[in-house]
């Protein structure tokens, strides 16, 4: 069957982005085979109590600051051997809580210190870099204001720096409100993945790892022979660790000993983790990869893996390639099935290659515990199909070297269900990015009642499971967003214009979604009368071509006839360059072969082939060779109708339509932000 350039175009991206993100995930059981396969080799030694100075960069965490002081004043290790600096960064009334804290536990005989630079340059990295020129101590352990470090870690932590060359120890990340909702589960069970996969193959192997930022201890020497805190992405951990294992370093991944933290609640919070991850990410691939890939002494697998890990953020957009090609594919009746004769295998090796194998691996990871466990990976693949927009424009933003401000994950010291964090500061509104969701939901919704009138059902699940993702994180954005001054210190009673603006928010949500109801109603509704014409078409010119009887194939026609009637009545009346009328769907260079007109004169044509081989013997020569030509003619017209069928869906009322959809939201969205502004405005200065 031949397509039409347009769609094989789209088949070649859809192909490629299947294959590079097969890969990826390919590259993924490779490392739960090396984690399992590969025994934790790590040994340990007395060390005594070497010199250890405890980072904790904190902005604007009123919640969980002091907390986190409490557990760090707390550790079982000698107070002379150890040096605690809190780097503050905050102008909210984060400053005076530390300054209390911290001057309390001075007065108790701890070597505290509250450091604060009067400037925010460099974020959490400069932070960083400001603290090490005071460093003296010999070991350097850094933990961000979420974390709660048992009194045992630095016992347990330090005597893995068995071999000299052990620049970095790396613990594992627990997780204090992992049952608190769906996303903290879903949230807890990625990075248990990262953690006891990948973290665990690498720290085994001669593969780079990667520090977390936090819950790890570092030689101060390795820092600074790597050339210190880098300021120039959004991930100055990975960005560090690699170039401190480029110098020879070895870094260590501690399974046992873990540390509790607190996940996002809020998923405005979740999805800038995410972004700021992910971003980073491909920040650090453009400024070391170069220089990864030409270091001799880096064995050829862990430039291998180093390239995949830095760059595997790139599977979000391909993931978005996929899900805008594979309803044009459908439409254009391209045969996406596994084998062709066999369309549930299909479906079978998507749930062997996703659902199967993770199953497989939280066996592995959680042994007596696994069913738990694997009862939440469902909400964890809607949650990273929905996160594919946030993080693929993250990845966009890195690739074109957008600069962007360090935003830190808020927290609340919400540890459990009936913690309330609403109407607390820091709370994060929706972005822009909530209406691209919003945007793929809907054409999700489509691409489904496409995957069914197109005879391909066994599709509509996995549309259907990214569509559920994107709504599924556009809802919580909105239904998370609250109009709430940053700065406040104490609950209170809603002021006037509070109230006021919370009634707009949920006025514009509403508004949000009727128009996107509409906009799917349209959307069905324009599929039903423009291109299910065309797909019952061709439905009956199949029928035409393995057909030999005239009875059956005038029913056919007949009904063809009916439709064309249907399809040509709604497209614009023009007139080509011979002074012919035609009614063509694509109407930037249109061609005959996409002329309805003569597709209608070609249809005409052949009921009256058949209207003359009726008369004709069915025995006769004369009569199996007008079959085949009837046969041959109905191949070309159905090869046409499917030329045509994609510009269907972008004729210029489709697209009127759909620039008055987005602009409507985009207009509910900038009204939404201009109010955001006055308030803050209003907040800030007191009002």
């Amino acid at each position: 069957m031949t397509i039409s350039p347009f769609t094989q175009f789209v088949l070649d991206l859809f192909i490629i982005s299947a294959v590079i993100i097969t890969a990826y995930t390919c590259n993924f059981y490779y490392l739960a085979y090396l984690s399992r396969r590969r025994k934790d080799i790590q040994s340990t030694t007395d060390l005594g109590t070497p010199s250890v100075t405890i980072q904790l960069p904190i902005y604007n965490e009123k919640y969980v600051a002091k907390r986190l002081v409490d557990a760090v004043c707390e550790l079982d290790y000698p107070k002379d051997k150890m040096r605690i600096m809190v780097l503050d960064d905050s102008d909210d009334d984060t400053v005076e809580l530390l300054e209390n804290t911290v001057g309390s536990y001075k007065k108790r005989g701890f070597r505290i210190e509250h450091m604060r630079r009067g400037t925010r340059k460099g974020y959490k990295a400069g932070a960083l870099k400001y603290a090490m020129e005071t460093t003296d101590t010999e070991l350097v352990a850094i933990f961000d204001a979420d974390f709660i470090p048992p009194k045992w870690f630095l016992k347990r932590a330090i005597p893995n720096f068995s071999k000299p060359n052990i620049g970095l120890v790396q613990c594992r990340w627990g997780h204090v409100n992992e049952n608190y909702s769906a996303i903290t589960q879903a949230q807890a069970l990625s990075l248990d993945f990262h953690f006891l996969i990948e973290q665990k193959a690498k720290s085994n192997s001669h593969l780079f790892m990667n520090f977390n930022g936090t819950a790890g201890i570092w030689k101060r020497d390795c820092i600074e022979d790597a050339g210190g805190w880098h300021t120039a992405t959004l991930v100055e951990d990975l960005d560090l660790s690699y170039r401190a294992q480029m110098k020879g370093w070895r870094c260590v991944f501690l399974p046992d000993v873990v540390v509790d933290a607190e996940l996002p609640v809020q998923m405005n919070a979740a999805k800038r983790q995410q972004f700021r991850w992910a971003k980073g990410s491909i920040q650090c691939a453009v400024k070391l990869l170069s220089d990864i890939i030409v270091k001799r002494k880096v064995a050829f697998e862990a430039k291998i893996q180093a390239f995949i890990q830095l760059t595997r953020h790139i599977v979000y957009p391909l993931m978005l390639i996929q899900f805008l090609a594979l309803p044009v594919l459908l439409a254009g009746q391209v045969n996406l099935y596994v084998i062709s004769f066999l369309p549930a295998l299909t479906i079978a090796t998507y749930l062997a290659m996703g659902p199967g194998a993770y199953i497989m691996i939280i066996q592995s990871m959680y042994h007596k515990s696994w069913k738990s466990k694997a009862k939440i990976l469902p909400t964890l693949l809607v949650y990273n199909a929905g996160m594919s927009v946030n993080n693929t424009v993250a990845v966009f933003d890195a690739v074109f070297g957008k600069k962007n401000e360090f935003l830190r994950t808020p927290k609340y010291g919400v540890l459990k269900k009936k913690d309330d964090w609403k109407d607390n500061a820091y709370n994060l509104p929706f972005s822009q990015v909530t209406l691209l969701e919003l945007f793929f939901g809907a054409y999700g919704i489509l691409g489904i009642f496409i995957a069914i009138f197109s005879n391909n059902p066994v599709f509509a699940p996995i549309i259907g499971l990214q569509a559920i993702g994107f709504f599924y994180i556009a809802y919580l954005s909105l239904s998370h967003t609250r109009f709430k001054r940053n700065k406040s210190s104490e609950p209170r009673q809603m002021t006037g214009k509070e109230r006021m603006a919370n009634r707009v928010y949920r006025l514009s949500v509403v508004g949000i979604l009727v128009i996107i109801v509409f906009g799917v109603t349209m959307a069905v509704s324009g599929y039903n009368s423009d291109i299910y014409p065309l797909d019952r078409m061709r439905g009956h010119l199949d029928g035409v071509v393995g057909s030999s009887d005239p009875v059956t194939l005038s029913a056919h026609l007949a009904a063809i006839q009916t439709d064309l009637a249907i399809v040509v009545e709604k497209l614009p009346e023009t007139t080509n360059a011979n002074g012919q009328i035609t009614r063509n769907p694509v109407w930037i260079f249109p061609t005959e072969s996409t002329n309805f007109v003569r597709i209608q004169k070609d249809v005409d044509t052949l009921v009256a082939s058949v209207e003359k081989i009726s008369a004709v013997p069915k025995d006769s020569s004369s009569y199996h060779t007008g079959m085949m030509d009837i046969s041959s003619r109905a191949f070309l017209i159905k090869t046409n109708i499917m030329d045509a069928t994609p510009y269907m869906y972008v004729s210029v009322a489709n697209i009127l339509l759909g620039t008055i959809w987005i602009v409507a939201i985009i207009g509910i969205f900038a009204a939404l932000k201009k109010k955001r502004e006055q308030f803050k405005e209003t907040g800030e200065s007191g009002v």
